[in-house]
């Protein structure tokens, strides 16, 4: 199954985030935090401006983002878990 995000929306697959500090102590499961970047997996066609035009979307397809913790909608598509949220709900893209 395939999932195409509407209008000015993305979805994001988190990526896992390191399981040790840097001074080397093992962070367990029950303690970590959910990740706050992700990888979008895909983009909508973009928001629409008053007049009804389209405005494009400034993410793409395998750009590496931070997104606040409590931000999206968490959905689960062909066993794999995905965040939807809005282009603006993104922080930035890491580069």
């Amino acid at each position: 199954m395939k999932f195409r995000p509407l209008l000015d929306r993305v979805v994001i697959k988190r990526t896992e985030e390191e399981n040790r500090t840097a001074g080397g102590i093992i962070i367990p499961d029950t303690a970590k935090e959910k990740p706050s970047q992700g990888i979008v997996v895909a983009v909508g066609t973009g928001a629409r401006d008053e007049k009804g035009n389209i405005i494009p979307m400034m993410l793409k397809e395998g750009d590496k983002v931070l997104f606040g913790k409590w931000s999206g909608t968490e959905i689960k598509v062909a066993g794999e878990d995905l965040l939807i949220l809005k282009e603006t709900d993104v922080l930035g893209v890491l580069e």
